[in-house]
């Protein structure tokens, strides 16, 4: 099933008129059909898998860790269905020489986050895919962002961050290891 454009513009026109609008005013008149097109890009995350990105692979010998910071993410809160953003940072150890592009990651963070999400769910979705997909010794994918559900309404607290984290394989297992990828995400050399 595709997006429905034109129900999102009567959902769009409706809702304006429910709140006291004239959906008619010169600078109101095309907001239901931007606000389709919006919405056509910024859930288009659920009409595809973000995993199938991780299919490009490559061999190279190396079981060392692999990280890349400050990805940036931008998603909708499922709850209010308004913007959270902030950055992905995804490590992984390869298994026997099976990597994927750099991109590659920035891509699959953006596929899972152009949907209506939950940060948890999100950082778990990311990494569960790159599991999946490279059967990594290890992956740690942290999550930090801003939730304008909390700075625009409700508690009102601009500038506060959530910070997720999902954790799998040695990256679980091994504190040492752990420790050394959240050290290495932070900016602290080990």
């Amino acid at each position: 099933m595709g997006m429905d454009l034109d129900k999102i513009e009567q959902a769009v026109q409706m809702i304006l008129e429910a709140i006291g609008e004239d959906p008619d005013r010169e600078g109101l008149k095309d907001t239901p059909k931007r606000v389709a097109r919006m919405y056509a890009e910024v859930f288009s995350g659920l009409h595809e898998d973000p995993s199938y990105h991780l299919n490009v692979q490559f061999s190279e010998e190396h079981e060392e860790m692999v990280i890349v910071k400050d990805i940036p993410v931008y998603s909708m809160c499922e709850h209010h269905l308004v913007p959270f953003y902030g950055k992905a940072h995804v490590a992984y150890i390869p298994r026997k020489g099976k990597i994927t592009g750099l991109s590659k990651f920035a891509r699959v963070v953006e596929g899972f986050a152009r949907r209506p999400q939950l940060q948890e769910r999100l950082t778990s979705d990311i990494a569960d895919a790159i599991v999946a997909k490279l059967s990594p010794l290890g992956v740690l994918v942290v999550i930090e962002a801003e939730h304008m559900c909390m700075t625009m309404r409700g508690v009102k607290k601009a500038g506060s961050q959530t910070l997720t984290s999902a954790v799998r394989g040695i990256f679980k297992t091994n504190p040492i290891t752990r420790s050394e990828a959240f050290s290495l995400i932070q900016g602290h050399r080990c």
